[in-house]
């Protein structure tokens, strides 16, 4: 995972006399320092606040090789940290435990050798407590580095740490999804949370209005020095012919009807894999559903909860959100299409702060034809595969690893789901994942064409 080249950092005040230019940039460095500080404690402060509900037991857990204990996810983000910015820049940094870097590497081959993903789950030791011990031991590090660092350290420190935040950022989203499946595996299906009341009044399920496009040529991808990863650009120009996108996810209601209308029996709606992964997976319903007593129930972070049909339908692979999109005589919007669409839109979904952590329905439109639900919520799927944008290139060494050689067998997804950080989501963000996973927060919006 790696950075735009255009992080911005802190530089020093030109046309300035020495001894003044040399006090302002000490200035400008205490006041970069403090800032970076404080975004590097609110971040890692909040994976341990997510936290707070979990057992000892809960955090060594591995219910599938596709996801991690949590205690993995607090060790791998001070794994990034101390590999990345400690040991390269703090003058005789000792790691806690020598066979760390072994343990808590994810597939970052550049920085060693590392402990093979399906088995962190049969990992005992460190125990949560040393783990916790682990953390405070790289942010005691963290803290020294930056509270000394001058404008030069800060100018390549800068880059790093941010890098760093919005790595973990990742992971708190994961500590989210993963523990939803530890705790769906338990048959006492037990509460991550309390529920908590809804944030806003729900409309009525109506029939979804549509917002209309007209064919040009569109500019995508990120611009500007605030951060990005690298795999949102360069800028670039495309043709869209004209389109439509629908105003809001699709929901329960509506995906139940493709369900009851014999939607996963019904091969001529599925790509051949998709059909594959259906069958053989014996799929009926989105993953975490459950039929009891002629009634749909679905696994949530506060424990086992009635379908409700306003919500949005959750919990897709790509296989069947296009299936569905192809029964309901649309298709899925290509990447380029939500980004155009996007960029009016406003970020108030229901987002990993607000600690619901499930999504929500939409809200009545303030304005006729205004996109609701484009942030937030649920992932939303898109019909492209993962691939890179003209002129990408991937830097060299460890940190240049994550996005490029992940450019295979991926589709992108966009927005953000209810389990996203607020402050990590963009409108130019990819998210990717293979086409049959179905346990992060992912769901759809139609799209068709109007030529």
């Amino acid at each position: 995972m790696i950075a735009s080249s255009a992080t911005k950092v802190t530089k020093s005040v030109p046309g300035a006399g020495p001894g003044k230019s040399h006090a302002r940039q000490i200035t400008r460095a205490s006041s970069r320092n403090e800032e970076l500080l404080e975004q590097y404690r609110n971040v890692r402060r909040f994976s341990e606040e997510l936290c707070q509900t979990l057992e000892a037991e809960d955090y060594v857990i591995q219910t599938m090789p596709e996801m991690s204990p949590t205690k993995w996810h607090l060790a791998h983000t001070s794994w990034f940290f101390e590999t990345f910015v400690a040991k390269p820049h703090v003058a005789n940094h000792r790691p806690l435990h020598p066979q760390y870097a072994f343990l808590f590497n994810s597939y970052y081959n550049a920085a060693g050798k590392m402990h093979a993903r399906p088995k962190r789950g049969l990992i005992s030791r460190p125990t949560v407590k040393e783990t916790y011990a682990y953390r405070q031991h790289v942010d005691a590090a963290v803290h020294r580095l930056l509270q000394a660092a001058d404008e030069p350290m800060l100018e390549k420190l800068a880059p790093l740490i941010v890098l760093g935040l919005n790595h973990e950022q990742q992971h708190q989203e994961l500590i989210l999804t993963d523990i939803k499946h530890v705790f769906w595996m338990n048959p006492l299906r037990p509460s991550f949370r309390p529920e908590k009341p809804m944030s806003k009044t729900a409309a009525a399920v109506a029939a979804p209005g549509w917002r209309h496009y007209e064919a040009g040529l569109y500019s995508i991808g990120h611009e500007g020095d605030d951060f990005c990863f690298d795999n949102e650009g360069p800028r670039h120009q495309v043709f869209l012919n004209s389109f439509a996108l629908a105003d809001r996810l699709v929901t329960n209601q509506e995906y139940l009807e493709f369900m009851e209308q014999g939607g996963y029996q019904r091969a001529e709606f599925w790509l051949s894999l998709g059909w594959t992964a259906a069958c053989e997976g014996s799929w009926n319903a989105p993953f975490y559903w459950e039929q009891q007593d002629g009634r749909w129930w679905m696994m949530t972070l506060t424990g086992m909860q009635p379908v409700r049909m306003s919500e949005p339908v959750c919990h897709l692979s790509y296989f069947e959100a296009d299936a569905y999109a192809r029964w309901a005589g649309a298709r899925l919007p290509t990447e380029a299409e939500w980004e155009v669409a996007a960029n009016p839109a406003e970020f108030d979904g229901q987002f990993a702060e607000g600690g619901h952590f499930h999504p929500e329905p939409a809200a009545a439109p303030t304005s006729p034809g205004m996109l609701n639900q484009m942030f937030g919520e649920v992932w939303q799927w898109t019909q492209n595969a993962y691939a890179p944008y003209p002129g990408y290139k991937p830097a060299v060494g460890a940190l240049g690893e994550y996005n490029g050689k992940f450019m295979c067998n991926q589709y992108v997804l966009r927005g953000a789901s209810c389990a996203t950080p607020k402050s990590h989501a963009r409108r130019t963000y990819r998210n990717f994942f293979p086409p049959d996973a179905r346990w992060q927060f992912m769901g759809l919006r139609l799209a068709k064409d109007t030529a």
